[in-house]
């Protein structure tokens, strides 16, 4: 591990010097707010539903996979509402006061993930649907939106509060403090790209595959955990995984699975990962992860690995293993020296990722991620 890691703020898990909670107001309101998460954003570095809760007081954030939140009985009252454009949704402000939900279900997510969480939980398929009619463009620059006129979570709330409760101080206040954590992230981004231009360019390394600059749409980032290695103990040599995360580049779409572990986990061993008993109710067994992986896979995919042991989890637990390009040995070929992840992203000059309360699997996935976005950018288009 490198020595200069920032201290951080245990709240919005950001480096003290960027931390912006005391700038996060505590609000009550009447309407009662449920977010339901799908478990693809928890781990994301800057998701806003995090703020929301912490800023409403009586606020609920549940997470879950589609399936989970189909199979059990949400908290949903019985006024309730869904903030989702459907086909002829009313926009919320156009609602007369006797007509207003008591409780407004949110979901956060990406587009496509909302769709279908509507798609699969047979609750939210029974609310009426509301709208949002935004007269500006959102302001989460730091992440794509489908569109011009969509809004963050955190701005969607806002905004669905603001036209039922117009009265409710803090709201504003809380959407100044979205705009400070967008407005310091977008500098610090900034600066980033200023050291980067100052660097000279490399010629481009030996031995680096053409597959890796090339084919976008076929590589996939993974990175998987064993149960790890107890003290004085040697790791068996066909370790299943217990934790296994992926992303397809060029969609950023995730795949993120945990594993029923062949014996429990100590508490010492969920704390390495950054884990929670509570996360493995959701855990498959080998024979679904194998059969859910193959499914997300596609025909000509190359699997983009840090360590060739990654890619042994896969072998044993008999999943589908594609053709793959390890990191540690592309690199390998002119950075000599580097014993870990973090000191290959240093040594590239790459800024390490926040944990952001998410799993020690999905950061490294993050870091492994950078990893190829910046060898593609960088030495991609060299001759």
């Amino acid at each position: 591990m490198v020595n200069d890691v920032p201290e951080r703020c245990y709240q919005c898990f950001r480096p003290k010097s960027l931390c912006f909670c005391a700038a996060i107001p505590e609000i009550d309101y009447r309407t009662d707010v449920l977010i339901l998460q799908h478990i693809g954003e928890r781990s994301h570095a800057f998701n806003t539903a995090r703020i929301v809760h912490k800023a409403l007081r009586q606020c609920r954030l549940i997470v879950d996979h589609n399936q989970r939140f189909g199979a059990q009985q949400l908290p949903i009252q019985a006024n309730s509402g869904l903030l989702y454009p459907g086909a002829n949704a009313p926009t919320l402000a156009e609602l007369p006061a006797a007509e207003r939900p008591a409780q407004l279900v949110i979901i956060d997510g990406t587009w496509h993930q909302a769709k279908t969480i509507v798609r699969d939980v047979p609750q939210l398929k029974a609310l009426p649907c509301f709208r949002l009619a935004p007269s500006s463009p959102g302001q989460y620059r730091i992440r794509r939106e489908p569109d011009s006129q969509s809004l963050s979570t955190l701005e969607a709330t806002v905004a669905a509060l603001q036209a039922l409760e117009p009265e409710t101080a803090g709201l504003d206040q809380l959407l100044s403090a979205f705009t400070t954590m967008v407005e310091s992230q977008l500098g610090q981004l900034a600066s980033h790209a200023v050291n980067r231009q100052r660097k000279p360019r490399q010629s481009r390394p030996r031995n680096l595959p053409f597959t890796l600059l090339q084919e976008a749409e076929h590589l996939v980032i993974a990175y998987g955990e064993a149960t790890p290695r107890r003290a004085g103990q040697r790791r068996a040599r066909s370790s299943p995984p217990v934790n296994w995360v992926a992303q397809r580049l060029s969609s950023q779409e995730r795949f993120s699975r945990l594993l029923r572990p062949q014996q429990p986990l100590s508490a010492t061993e969920l704390d390495y990962m950054r884990l929670s008993l509570a996360d493995f109710g959701a855990a498959v067994s080998g024979e679904t992860f194998c059969r859910e992986w193959s499914r997300f896979l596609r025909r000509n995919d190359v699997l983009v690995v840090y360590h060739q042991r990654t890619c042994q989890l896969l072998g044993h637990i008999e999943a589908l293993q594609p053709r793959y390009l390890v990191l540690k040995s592309i690199f390998g070929n002119w950075q000599s020296g580097i014993r870990s992840m973090e000191e290959l992203m240093t040594a590239e000059g790459l800024p390490l990722p926040t944990s952001n309360g998410q799993s020690r699997a999905h950061q490294r996935l993050d870091m492994a991620v950078a990893m190829v976005e910046h060898l593609r950018s960088h030495y991609g288009k060299l001759p």
